[in-house]
């Protein structure tokens, strides 16, 4: 099954609109096999999502957000993140589909992040008075701008190195742009 994910994840990021039949070739299994692991093209791309999530969630876990030192965790699930969202980058799109279980898997993930942020707040990485809710909202679109945006790709096609990119998000959040104290 895992196969058929993979090959689902990179035919559709090309091709959105691509048939179980062309993910089927794409994986290497015949049709009838994708079909009888999946109804339908919905019920495909809802696994697809959820795999997603929970490669994401995987990423974030390896972290140990609730009990390493939280700039180190801070900085491992980042670069993780980037990782796992540069090979999942059209599933976890899907992942935002309010009433999904993929959707929920986000929103536990979001919530973790919080608290993340909370422990760093409390140990003086934030100010005391950090809007932690916005605080992970910046996060995350410094992320999403890490991924979506020109800074990963080089104008060569080469990448730039996940964890380069997590020091980068990592110091933007925790000094912004201004000069350092």
């Amino acid at each position: 099954m895992r196969s058929i994910l993979e090959a689902a994840e990179r035919v559709l990021s090309v091709q959105p609109g691509a048939s179980l039949e062309q993910i089927a070739e794409a994986a290497g299994v015949a049709r009838t096999t994708v079909h009888r692991r999946f109804a339908n093209r919905q019920a495909l791309v809802d696994a697809l999502a959820l795999a997603a999530a929970a490669q994401l969630r995987e990423a974030v876990d390896a972290a140990h957000p609730d009990t390493a030192p939280p700039l180190i965790a801070l900085h491992q699930a980042t670069a993780n993140v980037l990782r796992t969202k540069r090979n999942w980058r059209f599933a976890l799109e899907l992942a935002n589909t309010p009433g999904s279980a993929a959707f929920a898997e986000q929103e536990a993930l979001a919530q973790r992040c919080v608290g993340l942020l909370g422990r760093a707040r409390d140990q003086g990485l934030l100010a005391p008075d950090t809007d932690l809710e916005w605080t992970r909202r910046v996060y995350y679109a410094l992320i999403g701008e890490s991924i979506h945006g020109h800074t990963f790709g080089n104008l060569d096609g080469s990448e730039e190195d996940p964890d380069t990119l997590a020091g980068r998000i990592i110091d933007t959040v925790i000094y912004g742009a201004g000069p350092r104290r």
